[in-house]
């Protein structure tokens, strides 16, 4: 569950953060001062949480690591290698739905978009 928690976290926080950062790349030279202050300082908000995040995953990795040697005591080879492909799996497929999530949310955006201009 941790782990679900703190990869949704980091995927969140690195998210917003390119949003935040394509931001201040296309401000246009109109731009107030405070409104790039403002974006300026929501950027160094969002990196400091985000390392703040990626230490949080290390914490989780290591307590991980002491779960899995424990469970090692306890389950038989191929039940183990189990255990560890179903832990290595989780992420990754937590990572692939965000994408997906993401993509399907730009599908609908740009729909909605084009029905407007229709």
């Amino acid at each position: 569950g941790d782990l679900d928690k703190v990869v949704n976290l980091l995927l969140s926080l690195s998210g917003r953060l390119a949003r935040v950062e394509n931001a201040l790349n296309s401000l246009g030279p109109h731009t107030s001062a405070e409104d790039k202050v403002a974006l300026r300082e929501k950027k160094r908000q969002l990196a400091a949480q985000l390392e703040d995040a990626k230490e949080l995953k290390e914490h989780v990795g290591r307590r991980e690591k002491a779960v899995g040697a424990m469970v090692a005591r306890y389950l038989r080879d191929e039940h183990l290698q189990d255990y560890q492909h179903f832990v290595k799996m989780k992420s990754a497929l937590i990572t692939e739905q965000r994408e997906l999530e993401e993509k399907i949310k730009l599908g609908q955006e740009q729909l909605r978009c084009l029905q407007e201009s229709l």
